[in-house]
């Protein structure tokens, strides 16, 4: 925790005390700010005065006399309708802004860098493996942001100290001074629309990652999809604006259709890099986001040599194609993060010879969508309230089992790939877990469990793929 005395002497108001609001107003109190917290929740609030933080009821407050208020990026800014406190914000005439600009408003001056990442896939992994390959080249590193530790939970901003965050469009839409060293903007696809209101809103906002860098800073954009193609081409001053492909070779730019990194400029090779034998980067997904990473770090004068050595090196994140164990020729991969049909497809197509764990609570549409891949599907094993669903989809396309159950799925998979010798016994349910579990993680963490009582098995656990 460091102080924040961008509002020393003045009166803040905090809306929105979980974990990054209590630090931040925490960072705005240590900075010699007079800080108004509140928060529609009873228990926050308390945790918040445990904390020592200064609670008072906004509803009560005159905004007129507040220089700020700074929003908790899970409250409704726009979408579906403004939060009460935004009103009053408005009608007030004082800014709205989140912690993440709070922070970025600290950094600026210090002599410390920022890499911003955002995007709607891929976003945590290009956070993760661009804070792995700059800390491998020797800089001083902080990741945080959406992912890990919240900005002021973050060492104090000095210089040539190096920020890499994860940014959602929430707090974008709380940044209206973003301006990285380095922004990246990975996809588009649609989400969170109930908060943005429309597709283009939601393309409006993660825009902004770039509308404010200036010359010498890096724009980084996939250019995949039509939303991120056009932002891109709308970015005609500033930034120096690299594009990202993975469908396709560029003749200018980074891309990796085929696993092997190319970067060119103006037709001419510069540098290659085979992604295809590093053990975390498997799939186009993840070529993606070398290709992000690489550039974030090359960017910032990092060394491709340097560059290969740590894509080599990284471990990936939990629950995200993640390679924990092996058993002679057979790998188990724990993807309990895939809650839905698009993301268990990243798995799917990046493998062959499947024993598929798959079930849970499912999303609209099912597994229908996964269909084009289910040749690389030997068996499945079906668990949770989704199984008849799924089976009625694999009938007569793929052999199924009604394991009910992740344990017995799991002794299942394992026995029947050991027969066949080899194969990958793959957890990617494409459902949430809440049938059977709390969420995710501990999805995941019962597949690390009961993969690590098999006989004979050898856990790995710490890579991923």
């Amino acid at each position: 925790m460091f102080a924040a005395p961008l509002f020393a002497g003045k009166c803040v108001a905090v809306f929105g005390l979980a974990r990054s609001g209590i630090s931040c107003a925490t960072a705005l109190q240590l900075g010699g700010a007079e800080v108004l917290a509140w928060d529609d929740s009873e228990p926050s609030v308390e945790k918040a005065r445990a904390e020592g933080v200064r609670v008072t009821n906004l509803h009560t407050v005159d905004f007129k006399s507040l220089a700020a208020l700074v929003l908790s990026p899970g409250v409704p800014l726009t979408h579906p309708e403004p939060h009460w406190t935004v009103i009053k914000a408005k009608a007030a005439g004082i800014e709205v802004i989140g912690d993440t600009e709070v922070f970025a408003r600290v950094v600026q001056g210090s002599g410390a860098r920022m890499v911003a990442i955002t995007g709607t896939n891929g976003k945590s992994t290009t956070t993760a493996l661009t804070g792995h390959v700059l800390k491998h080249a020797g800089l001083d590193v902080d990741v945080g942001g959406n992912i890990g530790n919240a900005v002021f939970n973050l060492r104090q901003p000095v210089r040539d100290r190096t920020y890499v965050l994860e940014l959602s469009s929430f707090q974008i839409d709380l940044m209206p001074g973003l301006s990285p060293d380095v922004g990246v903007l990975t996809n588009l696809t649609p989400d969170h629309l109930d908060r943005h209101g429309t597709m283009q809103h939601y393309a409006d906002v993660k825009a902004r990652m770039f509308a404010k860098q200036r010359d010498g800073q890096t724009a980084l954009i996939g250019v995949d999809d039509e939303w991120c193609s056009a932002i891109a081409s709308h970015i005609h001053a500033g930034p120096d604006v690299r594009r990202v492909s993975v469908a396709r070779d560029r003749m200018d730019g980074i891309s990796a259709p085929d696993g092997i990194l190319s970067d060119r400029s103006h037709g001419k090779q510069r540098v290659q890099i085979d992604l295809r034998d590093m053990a975390a980067l498997r799939g186009r997904h993840n070529w993606q986001n070398a290709c992000m990473a690489y550039g974030a770090a090359t960017a910032l004068g990092v060394k491709p040599e340097m560059i290969r050595e740590a894509m080599h090196a990284f471990p990936g994140l939990a629950h995200r194609m993640q390679q924990v164990a092996s058993l002679g020729r057979v790998l188990f991969i724990n993807d309990s993060k895939a809650t839905n049909a698009d993301a268990a497809e990243k798995a799917l197509s990046s493998f062959e010879d499947i024993f598929w764990i798959a079930g849970g609570i499912a999303k609209s549409g099912g597994i229908e969508p996964l269909e084009p891949h289910f040749g690389r599907v030997t068996k499945a094993y079906l668990i949770g309230v989704a199984a008849p669903e799924f089976a009625r989809t694999l009938e007569g396309k793929v052999p199924y089992e009604m394991s009910e159950t992740l344990p017995r799925a799991v002794q299942s998979a394992a026995r029947d790939a050991a027969a066949r010798g080899g194969g990958v016994v793959l957890l990617s349910p494409a459902c949430a877990s809440f049938d059977h579990y709390k969420n995710f993680e501990v999805r995941g963490d019962a597949f690390v469990d009961t993969v690590s009582r098999l006989p004979g098995i050898h856990m790995t656990l710490g890579s991923s793929l």
